[in-house]
């Protein structure tokens, strides 16, 4: 644990416009998370993005039934690298035999088949409204119809950083409420709220409309 919170502080202070937190997630969001994949169902193809250290990477391989299949894209070589070696070492990464990591950005990420759950990591907060439209474009394209993408934001963080900004970026915050919101408003179907989390956050569950 002590290695998985320091390669984190280390990329957050490296590439902190990719990591976006200082900490990795509690338990009580990767339980969140993951509930729609806790739900009962039949096997599943997941795409994990972001997955970083592997917080809630772990809470999903917990999930994993025998036929499902786990796919992780995670764009830092050095998050990547961790996760390999705790596929290697960690006995619960051992035990899941369909998994695999890809080093990519999920922009350019490419499948053979949809996924029936996409579980994002990505700090969306601190990107740029129109590449937080594409990633969200990309994930919803990766979903099977009737499919699930879940991600996670920090209660109330845009609005905070909107009183203590300059005007752009505020401006740019604006932009990007435009299209979180617009994705919510045509797709969410739950949010639960995490406040044992640092900082405490909201989760946001979106489905992919069924083809009539």
């Amino acid at each position: 644990m002590f290695r998985e919170h320091f390669e984190f502080f280390r990329q957050f202070r490296r590439q902190f416009q990719t990591t976006g937190s200082i900490v990795p997630s509690s338990r009580y969001l990767a339980r969140a998370m993951t509930r729609q994949i806790a739900a009962p169902r039949g096997p599943a193809r997941i795409l994990e993005v972001g997955p970083g250290t592997g917080a809630v990477t772990c809470r999903i391989l917990k999930l994993l039934q025998k036929d499902d299949r786990l796919d992780l894209v995670e764009l830092n070589e050095s998050f990547a690298n961790h996760l390999r070696e705790r596929f290697r070492d960690d006995p619960v990464f051992q035990s899941a035999s369909r998994a695999q990591v890809h080093v990519c950005g999920i922009e350019t990420f490419k499948s053979d088949a949809p996924y029936d759950f996409v579980v994002s990591g990505l700090p969306f907060a601190n990107f740029s409204a129109p590449f937080v439209e594409q990633l969200l474009n990309a994930m919803f394209g990766l979903l099977a119809p009737g499919g699930q993408l879940t991600y996670f934001e920090y209660i109330y963080m845009r609005s905070m950083r909107k009183i203590v900004s300059g005007q752009t970026e505020r401006n740019r915050l604006t932009d990007l409420d435009r299209v979180l919101d617009g994705f919510l408003s045509r797709h969410r179907v739950s949010r639960d709220s995490v406040l044992l989390n640092f900082p405490p956050a909201w989760v946001q569950h979106l489905r992919k409309e069924a083809t009539p």
